[in-house]
């Protein structure tokens, strides 16, 4: 049995189970102690401790990329990828855009409206700032859509199961994109795939308990990682202080150390 060590609500977990219920791979989902540092068997799947993890027998493999890419190679019927390079190449960049830009967008909204970071005018500013930021990226990938169906082209894969977890969760935050669109369409469209309904599910149960995060942010007991984008982001949109009261707090973390 594949071991997917995930949590829900993350979007780079979502693809990869989006990948495996596409290619009918059974699966045991483990929701990891992200922060305790006590799963031996995380830690041995993934040294830095992060989301998504997948252990296949003897192999563990980490990195949402990565695992797409061991996924394609280990099941390769049905394919996800395109066959063309250039086409293989393109919903790769899709890919990348969305795990780099578009990811820190989402993750800055959750910040400020439900780990309640900022208030005030930061947090107005702040929010104004993902709302252009979410508009523009939804014309990009607008653009990237043009006729086609799907992201990949004539039918649903890796282009689409890469963009999904992005736009569904902007639209959620309240910037989804305009009303009639075919990249509205395209999201109606590829949220009824069972593959993604049944993951968005989860991720939609797992929002029980919510209500006590902010505290336990300001008492240092959950901790959020910034890595590269989000730090790049927060830096950009005019949050330093949120960096810095973080780091003071010890509730805002960078990557683990190996050991």
């Amino acid at each position: 049995m594949i071991v997917l060590y995930e949590h829900p609500l993350s979007p780079f977990a979502q693809k990869v189970k989006i990948a495996l219920r596409e290619k009918r791979v059974e699966f045991e989902c483990r929701i990891p102690d992200l922060f305790g540092g006590s799963d031996a068997d995380f830690t041995a799947a993934n040294p830095r401790r992060e989301v998504p993890a997948l252990v296949d027998g003897e192999t563990a493999v980490f990195d949402s990329t990565i695992i797409l890419e061991y996924l394609e190679d280990r099941w390769p019927d049905p394919a996800l990828l395109p066959r063309d390079a250039a086409a293989r190449a393109r919903v790769r960049m899709l890919e990348e855009l969305c795990d780099t830009y578009y990811e820190a967008i989402n993750w800055a909204v959750f910040e400020v409206r439900v780990f309640e970071r900022a208030t005030g005018a930061l947090a107005e500013a702040l929010l104004a700032r993902a709302a252009e930021q979410a508009a523009g990226v939804n014309a990009h990938l607008e653009r990237q859509l043009g006729a086609l169906p799907f992201f990949t082209g004539e039918r649903f894969g890796w282009g689409d199961l890469s963009v999904v977890p992005f736009v569904h969760a902007a639209a959620l935050s309240g910037h989804p994109p305009a009303e009639g669109s075919p990249l509205a369409a395209w999201l109606d469209r590829t949220r009824a795939r069972p593959s993604v309904a049944q993951t968005f599910a989860e991720a939609e149960h797992s929002l029980g308990g919510f209500q006590m995060i902010p505290e336990l942010v300001r008492s240092g007991h959950f901790v959020r990682e910034y890595r590269d984008h989000r730090l790049e982001w927060m830096v950009r949109s005019g949050g330093m202080e949120i960096v810095l009261e973080g780091l003071r707090r010890n509730n805002i973390r960078f990557s683990h150390e190996l050991k």
